[in-house]
This record gives structure tokens, C-alpha cells and sequence, in this order.
């Protein structure tokens, strides 16, 4: 008996799209973009059609059907199947009860970071503080758009959990440069 494959970040955006309909993967590309989820999940044409193709193979989805119009490629609609819901489902609830270590890049050079001098991290840092602030930024934006718009906020809880992310992460960094600049950390 084959095992199934874990779903990936973009299986479950794609999933998610097909909770809602029917569609095909360029449509799945473009909601995804225009609602800006391509910040939470790496997001192109290509890639999508692959996680697409693999989510029929494991039978998460279905072909609904075929359709050209005019000179376009044909596009085939899929919708979610029984397992394919199940799957997600599942997924869904074991990320938001259990916390998985993911592995970012960040605390490993942080880790590592004892080996350039104090300085040029604190250099650094600021470079990324300023990138931090650029994001925390459009996030608000966006928050603030949304909310105008008057889009119901269980559509986007994911952008207050984004922004407190990078708050804290602002805060830690410029604490860790305040050690840095004053001696308080020896280097």
C-alpha cells in the first residue's frame, strides 16, 4: 500500500481554493495572487500546475472538465474530492494544535552570527530591521484596506499573526543590538 504524500504549502492553498469551487490552476494562480496569499505561500504558474497534477494523483482532486475559449490553451477544472477535503481537513487541524519547528534560516544565522564582529552584525540587523518595518508596513496597509472594504476578519487573521511575528522580531533584534552596542553582550 502506497503512502500518502504530505500535503505542501501550496497542496493546501490549492485545497483551500477548491473548499470554495471548481476551477482551474491559472484561476487557483490568480485568486491566490490577488489576494495576496502568495505572502504566505511561494506562488508560480508552473509550480502550481505540478502541486495540482501530484494533489490528482494522490486523489485529493478531481477533473470536472475540459473547455478552450478562443485561442486560448484548454483549461481543465478540478474540484476536491471526499479525501482530497478529508486531507485538508486534517492537515488543518493538526498545524493549528501541534507547533512544527520549520526551520527558517534566520535563527541559524543568528546562531552564527559570533562569527563576523559585532559591528557588522549590528550593520546587518539594521538592514534587516529596516526590511521588517518595509513589511510590518504593507501589512498595515493591507489591514486597513481590508478593513474599508469590509472584508469579515476570520478572511484575514492571518495578517494580525503576521504582524505581531514581525513586532516581536523587530523588538528582539533591536534588543540584541542594544547588547551589542553597549558591551552587554561580549563579542
Amino acid at each position: 500500500m502506497a503512502r500518502a504524500t504530505p500535503l505542501t504549502p501550496l497542496g493546501v492553498a490549492a485545497l483551500s481554493l477548491l473548499v470554495e469551487e471548481p476551477m482551474h490552476p491559472y484561476e487557483m494562480y490568480q485568486l491566490l495572487v490577488s489576494r495576496h496569499e502568495d505572502r504566505l505561500v511561494k506562488v508560480r504558474p508552473g509550480t502550481l500546475y505540478h502541486a495540482v497534477g501530484r494533489l490528482e494523483d494522490q486523489g485529493l482532486v478531481a477533473v470536472t472538465g475540459t473547455d478552450r475559449g478562443g485561442n486560448r490553451p484548454e483549461r481543465t477544472t478540478y474540484e476536491i474530492s471526499a479525501a482530497g477535503r478529508e486531507a485538508f481537513t486534517k492537515w488543518l487541524q493538526e498545524m493549528l494544535a501541534a507547533p512544527v519547528n520549520e526551520y527558517p534560516s534566520f535563527p541559524l544565522a543568528i546562531s552564527e552570527a559570533y562569527n563576523l564582529p559585532a559591528a557588522v552584525v549590528v550593520e546587518l540587523l539594521d538592514r534587516r530591521l529596516q526590511a521588517l518595518q518595509e513589511q510590518l508596513e504593507r501589512l498595515a496597509s493591507g489591514d486597513e484596506l481590508l478593513r474599508k472594504k469590509g472584508v469579515e476578519r476570520k478572511y484575514w487573521i492571518d495578517v494580525r499573526y503576521q504582524q505581531s511575528m514581525l513586532q516581536a522580531e523587530i523588538a528582539w533584534i533591536r534588543g540584541l543590538q542594544d547588547q551589542l552596542r553597549s558591551g552587554d553582550l561580549p563579542w
